[in-house]
């Protein structure tokens, strides 16, 4: 919601300056993005009448003029505009005058010709105009005035980030009256006073959905000059407000849904047949809507109708056909409420909105459309002239408001602060709500404006936002707080972050909704989680993998020639299991680029399957790995990852098909893994230092080439006593003095005792066990 200043002043003058009243909006929930000038910064430049325009004798294009600029006298001055003509009021830039961009005006020679000063267009000025040539100002312009007071250019524009909840702030109306609420400022609104009917011509008006439009209020104008110029003030406040000016009657129905929020739309009446009805679309229904687009309307859209065609979609668009143009003499008013939910998500569905939908779907004042419409005649009569009818209505459902009950106590004790009974009653007063007090509270009911109001936490918020959260002490709590039970089997969430972080990655947080082809191609899920109403097309399901968001963090990196890319993500899954959804927990990461940061001490080197797989083991010392196939990795480069005998993930390098679909230079590796099993770690047990000096024995085992490591390993380590304290994998080999086919694996035997120190045979007894276990579990031979 964008607005300009100054018109919020003439409801409403608080004494703030402008950072003042931004700051207090921001405090109150309503953002303030961004304050802007409504012009940038010049001076000297005033209102000047042209005179006289004679050619200039050494230039085509230029002329040379005579204009009066409130100096007592002519002002000579050299002008290339196209529309530069005698009579004219202009801006007119006087020697000493400072442009935007520092440009300064002084008296010199152009083509031999004396100039000085420049007329000015609007966008040597830094004010909106779609003339080529010259900002041409009003006959009425006052001569020597400023065209910065003229203009009214020493405003600013707010632009306000509005919650979905807070409908009443899409409008001048509902902020003024918020302002009003959080300074005591009085109000200033304009008057809505009825219209007196000067014609009987009216058109009947009939609601055939009242479930979906609560009121429809119409009435015909006649002799209306459609053609006529929209005055600079309304045409100054739509710009600024970020409305371009269209004609005068769309002007005027723009205006009121700024001024007071309430979407109106006027018919041209020589188009309409019969009367006007509120009904469902009917099958086969089509309509050309005013953005030029056809739309083939479904039987769930609301429309507006004559007893021939359909005029309009309710609150989003109507229709070329009937609309308004400068030809018009005779047109129909409408002012209507429909409920929220009859317009929610028809907009998105059609691919097309508008601002009258944008308000529609999160809740209109529907008491508004009577004075709407009177506010709107007004205009329509004092700018183009007309013969106003008597006003036709019809109501169907309307919404209710139960009142709220609320308790001082709960107040108070939610604030943290101390308030009296008759503080909070001034503040709903001062919101507008109707208030009865009661034992111990309020019963509170709130304007028709106000969908945000149901329950007492809602009433809670608003004496808080009133009162002035800055104006709540932050004060230290004074009970006793007790540290929450950490438990040793359980890895803190922070430290495994931290963990995965150490190994040089960075955590990102991306969509649960994803693209189906995600789904499709990095988990083989044919049947996802859909949504019934996503936010885009390409965010269709939830997401059962982490991949397909890590690989398009990858790709975004990428695109902005990142060189190396490490990332990790801690998020919930989303898939059916039996016909139930569950939702667990996954930890995964991706490392694409270089090994190590780009240095001289080290060469480049591409980051591969077991630098990731050393990360992991960082975080997860317990895990074996398998060979496995997996959809999204290289057939030939993924494993499983398993704990305790239970499979909780995978890891691998992307498949080549998915590295050519999703443009990647080269494979990125990957890592997916349960995060229960990865948080659960085992208790820390203290156990004494040996002083007996330990054991080590080297074991050169030979198996088959295609044996996996994990294999041998996982035999010696089932094979030895208490004695050995480590078995570890220092060297694979191949080679000279080992057949073909296969591989001698060197392992590292540490044995040692408590108590004593180890004897030989007890050493050799050892060994022997070891090498039988290889033998029988792994076909191992020592080399």
């Amino acid at each position: 919601m964008q607005f300009s200043e100054q018109w919020l002043r003439s409801w409403v003058n608080p004494s703030l300056s402008t950072d003042e009243l931004s700051y207090l909006l921001t405090m109150a929930g309503l953002e303030v993005e961004e304050v802007t000038a409504a012009a940038p910064a010049f001076s000297g430049v005033v209102v000047a009448e042209v005179k006289e325009v004679v050619k200039h004798e050494n230039a085509d294009r230029l002329r040379v003029t005579k204009v009066d600029a409130g100096t007592g006298e002519l002002i000579q001055i050299v002008c290339g505009a196209p529309n530069v003509a005698p009579g004219l009021r202009v801006p007119c830039a006087l020697p000493g005058a400072v442009l935007p961009g520092d440009f300064r005006i002084k008296p010199t020679k152009m083509r031999g010709v004396e100039s000085n000063g420049m007329l000015c267009s609007g966008k040597e000025l830094g004010v909106p105009d779609e003339v080529d040539g010259l900002l041409v100002l009003p006959a009425d312009a006052p001569v020597g005035q400023s065209i910065r007071e003229y203009l009214q250019l020493d405003d600013s524009l707010f632009t306000l980030k509005v919650t979905p909840n807070r409908a009443d702030a899409l409008s001048m109306r509902g902020i003024a009256r918020e302002v009003a609420a959080l300074t005591g400022a009085p109000l200033q609104a304009p008057a809505c006073q009825p219209v007196a009917a000067v014609c009987e011509s009216t058109l009947p008006v009939h609601i055939e959905a009242p479930q979906a439009c609560g009121r429809y209020i119409g009435r015909v104008v006649r002799n209306v000059n459609a053609a006529a110029s929209t005055p600079d003030w309304l045409r100054r406040r739509l710009e600024r407000a970020g409305l371009r000016s269209i004609s005068v009657v769309v002007d005027i129905t723009n205006y009121l849904l700024l001024e007071l929020g309430q979407p109106m739309h006027a018919f041209d009446l020589g188009k309409v047949e019969g009367g006007i009805t509120v009904r469902m679309a009917r099958p086969g229904e089509k309509l050309e809507c005013l953005n030029e687009k056809e739309v083939a309307l479904e039987e769930d859209l609301l429309v507006i109708a004559d007893d021939a065609k359909p005029l309009a979609i309710a609150g989003i668009m109507g229709g070329l056909e009937s609309g308004v143009t400068p030809s018009s003499t005779d047109i129909f008013l409408e002012s209507a409420f429909f409920h929220p939910e009859q317009i929610a998500g028809k907009a998105r569905r059609l691919g097309f909105g508008s601002d009258s939908s944008y308000r529609y779907e999160r809740g209109v004042d529907f008491t508004l459309q009577r004075d709407a419409i009177e506010r709107a005649t007004r205009l329509i009569v004092d700018i183009c002239g007309g013969e106003p009818g008597p006003l036709t209505e019809s109501v169907g459902r309307l919404p209710e408001r139960p009142a709220v009950t609320v308790r001082i106590e709960r107040i108070n004790r939610v604030l943290g602060i101390r308030l009296a009974e008759e503080d909070v009653h001034a503040i709903f007063q001062r919101l507008g709500f109707e208030v009865v007090p009661i034992e111990g509270g309020f019963c509170v009911t709130p304007p028709a404006a106000r969908y945000d109001i149901a329950i007492e936490e809602d009433l809670i918020e608003e004496v808080a936002r009133v009162h002035g959260y800055d104006a709540i002490p932050s004060d230290a709590p004074v009970s006793r707080v007790r540290m929450l039970p950490l438990p040793e089997d359980r890895l803190p969430r922070s430290q495994l972050r931290r963990q995965i972080a150490a190994c040089d990655y960075q955590e990102v947080v991306s969509y649960a909704f994803v693209d189906e082809r995600w789904e499709q191609d990095f988990a083989a899920n044919a049947d996802p989680v859909r949504l019934i109403n996503p936010i885009a097309s390409q965010m269709s399901v939830m997401r059962s993998t982490l991949i397909g968001g890590l690989v398009s963090v990858l790709s975004a990196n990428l695109n902005r020639k990142q060189p190396r890319v490490r990332v990790f993500e801690i998020a919930r899954v989303f898939r059916k299991d039996e016909g139930m959804l569950v939702q667990p927990e996954k930890v995964a990461g991706l490392a694409w680029g270089s090994r190590w940061p780009e240095q001289w001490g080290v060469p480049q080197q591409k980051v591969d399957f077991y630098d990731v797989k050393a990360d992991v083991e960082s975080f997860l010392p317990q895990a074996e790995y398998r060979v496995a196939q997996h959809p999204a990795f290289h057939p030939g480069r993924c494993a499983e990852v398993v704990v305790a005998g239970r499979v909780i993930g995978v890891m691998g390098e992307l498949h080549p098909q998915w590295v050519q679909a999703y443009d990647l230079p080269s494979a990125p590796v990957l890592f997916e893994l349960d995060l229960q099993p990865v948080e659960a770690c085992i208790p820390v047990k203290a156990r004494p230092v040996s002083r007996f000096q330990g054991v080590r024995r080297d074991l050169a085992l030979v198996v088959d080439e295609s044996l996996p490591v994990q294999t041998v390993l996982v035999a010696l380590q089932q094979a030895a006593s208490p004695l050995v304290t480590e078995v570890a994998v220092f060297d694979v080999y191949r080679g000279k003095g080992v057949e073909e086919g296969k591989k001698s694996l060197a392992f590292r035997v540490q044995m040692q005792e408590m108590t004593r120190t180890l004897t030989d045979d007890e050493v050799e007894a050892e060994v022997k066990r070891l090498l039988d276990a290889a033998a029988l579990k792994a076909g191992a031979v020592l080399r």
